[in-house]
């Protein structure tokens, strides 16, 4: 008979119940279900697999003392529960990736390594990993990270005034970026009050415990509920405006070695610690100002009638006709067509890369030839270039793309909890022979 028992009592029993070496290699034969997952099994195999991928990160970011083989087993299952709910949801909404899609993944990770296609298969086979596996493993990547963008990136708002009141908690002293070291205690969905207190009281002895000197990538390890504690809490340099709102008012008054906390928030306790700081001065970036041409194919219009086109006015402009009037009577590109083909300032990365390209070949004043882009044939002339002190602008940007993270972080908790929460999860003991 099936026996379902607490996560915690089950992998406590996959580790004292470590086979004997005879068994072992009984086992190189014999596959276990650990768990039903809905209509899906996680193996024996695959949390040896996922528990051995965890531990490899975790060495080559030089984790030590490395965390406890049975913390690298609850995350190794956590990770393989939350995967095949995610990849049961993708499925259910008719999000997939195909050949192609992942083709193109796999060339990327090829030329980020400097690699053809064919070198990165050999250099995992030379690896020991098989290259159908790699490929599966990307492509639920990919949909898993659609299925993210459907259901919650993409629903996110960002405000004025949310940006404003990031950038208030943030300070003015000049840094630049911060390191920092984070432990959570979680207080759950649905904790009693006395739960709560518990879990507060908890958190409250850590930083007493660190305040008095003990080391903070020991108590991480030991008492963090979030999944950084395996490595010592470490989260690496972070912007400023990549800090989460939540630590933004904590930080901003915090020096080189400072400890905070406990920090309450709906998920539970938080501690930090300010690790380092880097400062930098004021961002300075070339803007170009000019005005185009666009000519947009269509059933109608091939390439090459818009290339001939626009060959056409140039040589007019060149000859000392009116760009503006020319724009304006030509250009299929409406929104800049009523300003004589102005697209007023740009700053590098504002317009698309082909375009940048021709614009930044160009003296002043000089018209470009025809070229092509996603929106169709353009010719450009440039106007002007600056220098352009774009701190205030730069920072705006980046306190809204870390509101948005940070919304997204914690929608995307909610979500994935709220699988886990309607899933039928089911732990099997007796596949232990128990």
């Amino acid at each position: 008979m099936t026996r379902t028992l607490t996560l915690a009592t089950f992998l406590m029993f996959l580790l004292i119940g470590a086979p004997s070496a005879a068994e072992q290699a009984e086992e190189l034969l014999i596959d276990r279900i650990l768990a039903v997952v809905n209509d899906d099994l996680v193996m024996l195999s695959e949390l040896r697999d996922e528990a051995e991928k965890i531990e490899e990160r975790l060495r080559l970011k030089g984790v030590s003392p490395m965390p406890s083989t049975a913390a690298i087993q609850k995350q190794a299952f956590d990770t393989l529960v939350l995967r095949k709910l995610q990849l049961a949801e993708a499925a259910r909404l008719g999000l997939e990736a195909d050949e192609e899609t992942t083709n193109r993944a796999v060339a990327a990770i090829a030329a980020n390594n400097q690699m053809s296609a064919g070198e990165l298969r050999e250099a995992l086979a030379a690896e020991g990993l098989d290259y159908e596996t790699f490929r599966n493993s990307l492509r639920d990547e990919i949909v898993i990270t659609r299925l993210r963008n459907r259901e919650v990136t993409n629903r996110i708002q960002v405000t004025k005034s949310e940006i404003d009141s990031y950038l208030e908690r943030s300070g003015g002293d000049g840094r630049t970026a911060v390191r920092l070291s984070y432990i959570m205690v979680a207080a759950r969905d649905g904790s009693t009050p006395e739960q709560r207190e518990a879990s507060r009281l908890k958190a409250a002895a850590v930083v007493e415990r660190l305040r008095a000197g003990e080391g903070f990538e020991a108590q991480a390890q030991q008492f963090s509920d979030d999944q950084t504690g395996l490595q010592g809490g470490d989260l690496g340099w972070l912007d400023v405006n990549s800090i989460p709102p939540l630590f933004q008012p904590y930080i901003a008054k915090m020096q080189k070695g400072d400890t905070e906390g406990p920090i309450a928030s709906a998920r539970g306790f938080h501690i930090i610690r300010l690790t380092d700081v880097r400062h930098s001065e004021s961002k300075i970036v070339r803007q170009t100002k000019a005005r185009h041409i666009l000519v947009r194919t269509n059933e109608v219009t091939s390439d090459d009638e818009a290339r001939r086109r626009l060959a056409q006015l140039r040589e007019r402009i060149v000859n000392g006709d009116d760009f503006d009037t020319l724009a304006r009577s030509n250009s299929d590109d409406k929104a800049s067509a009523i300003k004589g083909g102005d697209l007023g300032w740009s700053t590098p990365g504002n317009l698309v890369p082909e375009f940048e390209q021709q614009m930044d070949k160009l003296d002043l004043n000089q018209v470009s030839q025809p070229f092509k882009t996603e929106f169709g044939w353009h010719i450009v002339q440039v106007l002007g270039r600056r220098d352009y002190d774009a701190t205030d602008e730069t920072r705006r940007d980046q306190a809204r793309k870390a509101v948005r993270d940070e919304k997204a972080e914690e929608s995307l908790e909610a979500y994935l909890r709220r699988l886990r929460d309607e899933a039928y999860i089911e732990l099997r003991l007796d596949d232990f022979g128990a």
